[in-house]
């Protein structure tokens, strides 16, 4: 007989004091630190806990005392449970408020050298419908909420159309609307699904791994361009057609239909094959007058606006004159570099994923423009002393690594290279303070500025400039 798992206390009157990793919420009882989310500084709850360990614990709110005066309701319907806005129910200017202090409480606590003191955070002027790529995922087992469960009712719409649930690959969410993204998505998605489910085309299960609609992937540009990806488990010709053509009928709007038959056992189409149904293979951005192409598998900053605002930021911590050569690590696309490149003498962009320097290098061409050069290698790889001899030593360097921040092999390598400038851009403060610390001796930083990408959420860009010790 399987024994019964204790039930965790509840603790009462909890008054929350911050914010910490993640996006959660802590506070402190009995000197153990408690970490719930969808709280804010100044709430006072009873948490449920969850997971208790020796010095830490987590836990869910199951009752408020009091509500914080910094809190505001949020305007979704799907808030607590699909997890995408985790901090909907604060104020916009509050959360660029606690953004800023967690990425200066990063570096002071990890990097722990000399800070110039922090420009203000550069907040995204949409805070709403400012994404340009969702993807959606089909399932036949939708996630019931905890009001669902506890309503007692039998309920036999069982096929979802949504987000999955944070640390649960196989749980969907069903989305009525989201408001990340323009309503043609949310168009769009609702009438797939109601499409799907007249024709009784069957939505994937994730678990057995079978089943005809796997994912949905809207795209779309400032300039008005629209992809639809459609992406199936299996062929079936007569289903597959029926649901695109009603999409051309529905949309005429959509400028690029595509489909995808991805059999595997995960969602990622990039070595999958892309068909073009209708219209273009891929859509257009445009930045100062730059067009970029954008396909099914390219990387594009996923806040079109506010990414024009961060590279603008990049260009005027590069300080370039007109005559420095510019390396662009972790390149992507080369939107960076192709960005900079009619103020500098030349710009070397290096980025590992081969598709990626192949937009990078047709983006160039797009735009005629004729003083870049892209390198498809890993960087810790390729950036090595008897590169930088034949390509020439940079004078600015641009690094905008992944999550993970830069190798240490890359770190040594620019110290030796030791351009005049680096300009670090990070999506990840805890990594990019960790490098920065390392490069310490060499560099001093002389200016940072957050830049808000993703309201509603965690997640936070800075950037850093470096300065060269005289």
């Amino acid at each position: 007989m399987a024994k019964k798992r204790k039930e965790l206390p509840l603790l009462e009157n909890v008054e929350i004091e911050a914010f910490a990793a993640e996006g959660k919420a802590l506070a402190r009882v009995d000197n153990l630190v408690v970490f719930v989310p969808f709280a804010a500084p100044g709430d006072v709850v009873d948490i449920r806990l969850s997971r208790k360990r020796k010095q830490y614990a987590e836990g869910r709110i199951v009752a408020f005392k009091r509500y914080s005066a910094d809190r505001v309701k949020p305007f979704c319907s799907h808030f607590g449970v699909c997890g995408g806005c985790q901090w909907q129910h604060l104020p916009y200017p509050s959360q660029l408020k606690y953004k800023q202090q967690q990425v200066l409480d990063v570096l002071q606590r990890i990097a722990k050298i000399e800070l110039p003191e922090a420009r203000p955070i550069l907040g995204s002027e949409k805070d709403r419908f400012y994404r340009n790529k969702l993807e959606y995922t089909f399932s036949n087992k939708r996630w019931r909420t905890l009001e669902e469960i506890q309503s007692g009712e039998e309920f036999n719409n069982n096929e979802a159309l949504g987000f999955h649930i944070p640390g649960m690959f196989d749980k969907v969410l069903d989305i009525e609307k989201c408001f990340l993204q323009e309503d043609f998505s949310n168009r769009v998605r609702l009438s797939v699904k109601a499409f799907c489910l007249t024709h009784q085309m069957d939505f994937f299960d994730l678990k057995l791994q079978q089943g005809l609609m796997r994912n949905l992937i809207v795209r779309t540009t400032s300039t008005g361009q629209k992809m639809v990806i459609v992406v199936f488990f299996r062929e079936e010709t007569a289903s597959r057609e029926a649901l695109l053509n009603h999409l051309l009928d529905e949309f005429p709007e959509i400028t690029s239909l595509i489909y995808v038959i991805n059999n595997k056992a995960n969602d990622t189409i990039f070595d999958r094959e892309i068909v073009v149904y209708h219209g273009s293979a891929y859509i257009v951005e445009e930045m100062e007058g730059l067009q970029f192409i954008i396909g099914p598998k390219s990387f594009y900053q996923t806040n079109s606006e506010q990414a024009y605002r961060l590279y603008s930021l990049v260009r005027e911590f590069a300080g370039l004159q007109g005559n420095e050569l510019v390396y662009d690590l972790y390149t992507g696309t080369g939107t960076i570099a192709n960005f900079l490149a009619r103020q500098c003498r030349k710009v070397i962009g290096i980025e590992y994923i081969p598709e990626a320097i192949e937009a990078a290098r047709a983006n160039a061409e797009l735009n005629d423009i004729k003083n870049t050069a892209f390198f498809a290698a890993d960087v810790k790889d390729l950036l090595n002393n008897d590169f930088i001899a034949e390509q020439g030593r940079p004078d600015v360097l641009i690094t905008d690594p992944p999550r993970a921040g830069m190798h240490g092999d890359v770190v040594k390598t620019i110290l030796s290279a030791a351009p005049e400038r680096v300009v670090y851009v990070s999506c990840n403060p805890a990594t990019q303070a960790r490098d920065l610390s390392l490069m310490d001796n060499l560099y001093q930083v002389e200016a940072l500025q957050a830049v808000d990408m993703f309201p509603h959420t965690q997640h936070v860009e800075n950037v850093v400039l470096l300065k060269r010790r005289k």
